[in-house]
């Protein structure tokens, strides 16, 4: 008789929330990553703050650090709206597609 791996969560107070049989889980499907750039130049980069504390102040510091030293990166900074680890909307992620973005740096801060 075979037995599948059992999952068991605790929260940090080292209580238990949950067991589970990972034979019952559904895998999700996998996906390819996008493709590497050869290189920056030339290209449009969006630097997106999600909100999370020192998030806003790290893309500000990273947008200042490719213009010094990049100077052929066109970066844009844009707040993603909604909640800070949920999407609420696609606006942003669209905008991006259509306007030509050619890379996504998404951040937190902490």
């Amino acid at each position: 008789m075979s037995h599948s791996p059992l999952l068991t969560v605790y929260n940090p107070a080292g209580r238990l929330v949950q067991t589970v049989d990972t034979a019952a889980v559904p895998v999700a499907p996998r996906s390819q990553l996008a493709p590497r750039l050869d290189t920056l130049e030339g290209k449009v980069v969006y630097l997106v703050d999600t909100g999370f504390g020192g998030s806003y102040l790290f893309m500000q510091q990273l947008q200042k650090w490719l213009a010094e030293h990049m100077p052929g990166v066109t970066t844009i900074r844009k707040r993603k709206p909604g909640h800070v680890f949920a999407d609420d909307n696609d606006t942003l992620w669209e905008e991006i597609k259509t306007k030509g973005g050619h890379a996504v740096v998404v951040g937190v801060g902490g």
